[in-house]
């Protein structure tokens, strides 16, 4: 199935991304773990109004994708992904909310539109954020730096074994689905009779796997604890990266950076 296939290379190549050596990728995790959730924070606490307030913030991804030679087309597909759910949820807002708030060029626009786009330009901000954490620091120095912020044991193993065992449970569904389509050529999809006994085969088939997987895991010594190995302590660089991040958010946050700079364009113009 191309689906099942293409979500396999996408979480393979998130991992292969994080392996690239750029100087955004030395930066110490710990660091980039706190401007991710700092902008995050920061972008989901604005009105449902400040559209134009969250403009700024759109940097923050541009700068790391321009020092992390971040490949952007495949990173923005990725993040296609939460499009759906966010717009199912604000696709009512124009109909619900039509009062006039804004007139561009002599339109009148609905609050409820600016509070559409505000919601869809959030989602795209705070899933692209995310995704560039995992590009430029990989789930095992997340991990890591988890640890490092005293996080239990046991959420930091059930968080990195989880998002490893997404790929092998991928990978089964998609062996699965070629056995089934190599019997069955000339069917689109699987036929509703198939369901139970494809599901039954994939569930035995996945803990079959996970025992193998467990057993491999013994064999190179786990013993149920999360050994994160040795990590570098945070340097200067470290914390000028999380200092300038956090003052241009609080900037940012409490300071309406596109109307002072519409008002200097303006006053320089007359």
């Amino acid at each position: 199935m191309p689906n099942i296939a293409d979500s396999i290379n996408k979480i393979r190549f998130l991992d292969e991304l994080a392996e690239k050596r750029t100087w955004i990728h030395d930066i110490h995790p710990v660091c980039k773990l706190f401007v991710t959730i700092a902008y995050l924070f920061v972008v989901v606490s604005f009105g449902k109004y400040d559209t134009g307030r969250l403009l700024p913030f759109v940097f923050y991804p541009v700068v790391v994708f321009t020092i992390g030679e971040l490949p952007v087309l495949p990173i923005l597909k990725m993040m296609l992904v939460a499009a759906p759910f966010v717009l199912g949820i604000g696709i009512f807002n124009p109909l619900l909310d039509k009062s006039v708030v804004a007139v561009f060029f002599g339109v009148p626009i609905s609050g409820g539109w600016i509070s559409f786009f505000s919601l869809m330009l959030k989602c795209g901000l705070t899933v692209v954020a995310a995704l560039l954490l995992l590009a430029t620091t990989g789930m095992e120095r997340i991990a890591l730096a988890l640890r490092m912020l005293r996080v239990p044991k046991i959420f930091v193993l059930q968080l990195l074994l989880t998002y490893r065992y997404i790929t092998v449970l991928i990978e089964e569904a998609n062996r699965i689905w070629n056995a089934y389509m190599l019997r069955a050529p000339g069917q689109k999809g699987v036929s509703f009779k198939a369901w139970g006994s494809l599901a039954g085969q994939m569930l035995m088939r996945s803990f079959d796997r996970a025992q193998r997987v467990y057993q491999a895991m013994g064999l190179r010594g786990f013993n149920g604890e999360y050994n994160p190995g040795c990590i570098r302590k945070p340097a200067v660089k470290d914390f000028i990266y999380f200092t300038c991040w956090v003052v241009f958010f609080a900037v940012s946050r409490y300071y309406n950076l596109p109307g002072l700079i519409g008002t200097v364009v303006t006053g320089v113009m007359k």
